[in-house]
């Protein structure tokens, strides 16, 4: 749900005046969607694409390798990203009546939002990849 200052942020949350202005980080799940809403692929496409055309089994063990080393991240990125969204909450309550000013933690927050939004394509793709045996569809 937004907030009426959310609903007037001209920022989306993976650029710090987002936060600057009051937005909300958005859930690991609220990021996930935007993904699957959006279509993004993430970097890395060409290292996707290549193993994508390799013949089975190679592909799919290709695949697979890709896809763990991109959760191994994931759950580096939500770790921090948790970390630095709590510090996003401490420094408002502690800044409450100073005006809107960029800070650290803003830029903080929107590149851990960033790497998320990254890991996600990349997984949601691997995944929709990894559902297909091409080499039974080519014969």
């Amino acid at each position: 749900m937004e907030t009426d200052t959310q609903a007037e942020n001209p920022y989306s949350p993976g650029h710090p005046w987002f936060y600057v202005l009051g937005g909300t980080p958005l859930r690991p799940k609220q990021i996930a969607a935007q993904v699957r809403i959006r279509g993004y692929r993430g970097y890395g496409q060409h290292e996707v694409e290549k193993a994508a055309r390799k013949a089975e089994p190679i592909r799919s063990s290709a695949l697979r390798a890709i896809r763990a080393d991109v959760r191994e991240a994931l759950f580096s990125d939500l770790s921090v990203y948790r970390r630095v969204v709590r510090t996003l909450r401490e420094f408002r309550a502690a800044q409450a009546d100073a005006p809107a000013a960029f800070a650290d933690v803003h830029q903080s927050v929107s590149l851990k939002h960033n790497h998320l939004y990254n890991d996600f394509a990349r997984l949601i793709w691997l995944d929709e990849l990894l559902t297909e045996q091409r080499d039974l569809f080519d014969l």
